[in-house]
């Protein structure tokens, strides 16, 4: 038997050979101390025994107790006597503090106490029965007990005839006894928990009776308990409502496991599943834990973890080790302490017009953490909602529906903007959640892909390379499987084109080049198709502009124009407008007009005339007069505005045309003359002729002459011609002619309005005598005339012709210069040879052009052939070379050096006076 502590938990008792033999017949229970024989005894034990047992327990400071047992034998009478005494000690002590070994002292009464009496209930049991045998419970049909018959001191042989049967209290044969050699066994398993409850011990007693004569004995058979029975609680699942308002501290009770074993092999110990909330916490009386407690280490939140889930497990202390679990559930209950959430703030979603009345549009869906009331949501709109709104949709208060109440018109409103309230049912306070809903109204669609562009570069610039990215599209189609596989095409041709990028995502790039001047915006119409069957497809056009780019010059209509101006218009008068075109836009085509920096003998051409450089108008900026400056030529420049600016020229030539502004004159000469005519004249003499100069020129310019007749007689003698200005005799001289004729001579343009001028002659009729005299006279003034009016004509002719001389000569120096130069140069590259005909030829590294006129340009590369004859009647001739020769201009120079100075020279003047009548 266990010696009973209030701080024991596992104790045993080891028997103590004192006599030191090691044959001792007696064997001491470490579980119950209880001293056994182990087998009958023998003539040849002894008469007396002395057993020491020690009690220890199996603590840290180990302690023991022990008592010394006599046991005297006498065989005759079957009797044990047995006395002892009782001593304590201690092992292993340590040195310790004072209060320990005050406590040490203090239990050391109790224990001695209770020893004395486990060894007193001891010796009775051993006292009281003859026999005691030890068999552990569960041991099966058969197992071996004891030698009853061999113990008993039977005869073997004699137990069969004297009929050796056993007797149970209980009337339950757990036992028998094999007859043939004497040996008790086991005929029934035996629970000790059924046969013993709440028992200390278990002993069955047995009177085993023989016959002839007639004996009885005692036996006691104990049963020792195993650990065969697990830890079990009352319920394998413990509920347990706990408020999340409690705090950490608060304490729940539980209610223990039960384990029908007793000592070490009943429980010792609880342990509590992993957790962050709960531990356990229990006390033991006397090696036994009567009471179980779960404490709440830290606040519980019901919506971060509504249920916790505990596993308390109860452990004895046998070997093998057994357990009993329960499952803790632990329900954290709710505190309204949270307001209704939305899944998200804003929702969007579509309806089509033709929907009928209670078609469901959206389903909201609000949560709250808590639950029960608290939790209990209602939906309602708030008082943000428009009054169209409420009168479209109408949303249940329970299921949070919005469903069609009236009729819907994608033409009237298409879209509705509906504020949602979700309220809970809370007791002391109510909290709410909002939402916004957003409805398209939009028109019959079954499910074709959604096309969304999401990003669009608009204007593309006409100067975009290939693969510029021009939008991106996204595509989705509610539709899954075959019937959400969207594919995105260009249904027509167009220089854009749709690649995939990602999943659902394609980009339009272009794809040929672009030039806005022929198409200056595309509407691009991308067409997404999905893959069920029957298909359905979405397709969004794309108006895409192409912007500028400053690729194009301005461009007059013609490059060169002629204008004709009056003389003498008036200062600032606008003489021309030009207008150029750029077929830019924007910027690029805004053009400015300016001109081009020029001297007209040498003033500049801008103060003569001035352009305004927004709309090209040309404006006179003095009064022109033809007879100073007839022509003059002048270059607009037209610039566009681009970052790159481009220009273009026009060449304007202007004539100054001339008006009928000035009257002939008579020069000094001829205004005022006096003649003498001979009287023998005859008809058709000249008499005289006179001269008038009009500064105008043309139609203006152009004088007849004739005779102012002041008399009215009209029988002059005298006639001038028109165009010429001779005054000769129309008839010959009578005697009844006057001496003296005065010639009133009129020169008349033929300008509008016509202009004159009037000189008066006066005719001396005279004899032949005073006629030589005068023709003496008119020979010296026509000398004078001559002096005075070409003089000037003949030094500017000289004049000129020394320059024209000088230049040529010049000119033919340089040239031969020049051709010295590229003869050795080509000796040097390319090794010039002469041909067959003993020709030379010039390379075409250097080229030379003469023009036989002013329309065919001919080549340069002459060929001189002595030798060759040229064919008769030939115009033109091809040389070897491809070069058509004009046979005008063909010379043959055999008299002349192949490479001297003077045939260059000739050459040179040629082509000099060529050029110059090419002009």
């Amino acid at each position: 038997m266990y010696e009973i502590q209030m701080d024991a938990i596992d104790n045993g008792d080891h028997p103590k050979d004192l006599g030191g033999s090691g044959k001792s017949p007696f064997v001491i229970s470490q579980q119950t101390g209880k001293v056994n024989l182990k087998h009958s005894f023998t003539e040849t034990d002894n008469e007396e025994y002395r057993l020491q047992v020690v009690a220890q327990d199996h603590r840290e400071l180990v302690m023991t107790t022990t008592t010394q047992i006599t046991i005297s034998n006498n065989y005759s009478t079957k009797e044990i006597n047995v006395t002892g005494k009782v001593t304590t000690t201690f092992l292993n002590v340590n040195l310790l503090p004072d209060m320990e070994m005050l406590y040490q002292r203090q239990n050391y009464q109790i224990r001695s106490g209770l020893v004395h009496f486990i060894l007193l209930q001891m010796y009775w049991d051993v006292v009281l029965s003859q026999l005691h045998y030890m068999i552990p419970e569960e041991s099966k049909h058969g197992t071996f007990v004891g030698r009853i018959a061999q113990d008993l001191g039977l005869d073997i042989g004699e137990i069969n005839s004297r009929m050796l049967h056993i007797v149970s209290r209980d009337e339950k044969e757990y036992f028998q006894v094999n007859l043939q050699n004497g040996i008790l066994f086991v005929k029934e398993t035996i629970d000790r928990e059924v046969q013993c409850p709440n028992t200390p011990f278990c002993i069955i007693p047995l009177q085993v009776i023989v016959d002839k004569p007639v004996q009885m004995y005692r036996v006691d058979v104990e049963i020792e308990d195993i650990n065969d029975n697990s830890p079990l609680f009352s319920s394998s699942v413990t509920n347990l409502l706990i408020s999340e308002m409690k705090h950490a501290g608060s304490r729940f009770p539980l209610k223990v496991a039960a384990d029908p074993d007793l000592g070490t092999n009943s429980i010792t110990n609880y342990e509590l599943s992993a957790s962050d909330y709960f531990t356990l916490d229990f006390q033991k009386y006397i090696n036994q834990i009567k009471s179980l407690e779960l404490v709440l280490k830290n606040s519980l939140d019901r919506e971060k973890q509504p249920v916790h889930n505990l596993t308390l497990t109860a452990y004895d202390g046998g070997k093998p080790r057994l357990s009993g679990t329960t499952h803790i559930i632990v329900n954290v209950e709710d505190f309204n302490d949270n307001a209704p959430v939305f899944d998200q703030p804003f929702y969007q979603c579509s309806v089509n017009e033709n929907a009928d009345e209670g078609t469901l549009v959206f389903k909201l869906n609000a949560t709250d953490l808590d639950e029960g009331r608290n939790g209990k949501i209602l939906y309602g709109f708030s008082n943000m909602v428009s009054w169209e709104a409420k009168e479209s949709f109408i949303l249940d208060k329970n299921t949070g529906q919005i469903r069609v109440k009236g009729k819907l018109d994608f033409e009237t409103v298409n879209m509705y903007e509906i504020h949602v309230e979700a309220i809970d049912d809370g007791l002391e306070v109510q909290h709410v959640g909002h939402c916004k809903v957003l409805v398209n109204v939009v028109d019959i669609n079954d499910n074709p892909p959604e096309m969304l562009v999401t990003s669009l570069s608009v204007p593309v610039p006409e100067n975009s390379p290939q693969g510029t990215t021009v939008a991106i599209i996204s595509v989705h189609d509610k539709d899954s499987g075959s019937n959400g596989k969207v594919h995105c095409y260009i249904s027509e041709p167009s220089p854009f084109k749709v690649n995939p990028a990602f999943m659902n995502d394609f980009s339009l790039t272009v794809n040929e080049p672009l030039d806005r001047e022929l198409k200056d915006e595309y509407e691009v119409t991308i067409t997404a198709k999905d893959e069920g069957s029957p298909s359905l497809s979405t397709s969004k056009t794309l108006k895409i502009d192409i912007s500028d780019a400053n690729d194009n010059a301005p461009r007059f209509i013609q490059s060169i124009d002629t204008i004709f101006i009056k003389e003498n218009n008036p200062p600032g008068s606008h003489i021309y407008t030009t207008s150029a075109s750029d077929p830019d836009i924007g910027q690029n085509s805004f053009i400015t007009y300016s001109l081009k920096e020029r001297t007209i003998d040498g003033i500049p051409i801008s103060s003569y005339i001035s352009i305004n450089p927004e709309n090209g108008k040309v404006f006179a900026l003095v009064s022109f007069d033809h007879e100073q400056i007839a022509y003059f030529q002048c270059h607009i420049k037209a610039t566009d505005a681009g970052l790159r600016a481009l220009s273009s020229n026009l060449t304007l030539n202007i004539f100054i045309e001339d008006i009928n502004d000035n009257a002939p004159t008579f020069t000094p000469l001829h205004s005022a003359l006096t003649i003498k005519a001979s009287r023998s004249a005859e008809p058709g003499h000249l008499i005289t002729k006179v001269k008038a100069v009009d500064l105008d020129s043309g139609y203006n310019a152009w004088t007849f002459y004739k005779l102012k007749d002041l008399g009215g007689s009209g029988k002059s003698p005298f006639t001038i011609a028109h165009q010429t200005g001779e005054i000769t005799l129309k008839r010959s001289f009578t005697d009844s002619d006057n001496d003296e004729y005065i010639l009133n001579v009129v020169a008349q343009d033929h300008g509008e309005p016509a202009m004159m001028a009037e000189a008066q002659i006066i005719i001396y009729v005279v004899e032949y005598g005073e006629e030589l005299k005068f023709d003496n006279q008119e020979i010296k003034r026509n000398g004078y005339e001559f002096s005075d009016a070409n003089i000037y004509l003949v030094v500017a002719i000289c004049v000129i012709s020394s320059i024209f001389l000088i230049t040529l000569i010049v000119f033919s120096v340089l040239r031969w210069q020049k051709y010295r130069d590229e003869v050795n140069e080509l000796k040097e590259n390319y090794k010039i040879c002469s041909n067959t005909g003993g020709s030379w030829m010039y390379s075409q590294h250097t080229q030379y052009q003469i023009s036989s006129n002013s329309l065919r340009p001919k080549s340069d590369l002459i060929v001189f052939t002595p030798n060759n004859s040229q064919t008769p009647g030939t115009e033109e001739q091809v040389n070897p070379q491809g070069i058509i020769l004009n046979s005008a201009y063909k010379l043959h120079f055999e008299d002349l050096e192949p490479d001297g100075p003077i045939k260059f020279m000739v050459l040179s003047i040629l082509q000099f006076i060529l050029e110059a009548r090419a002009f």
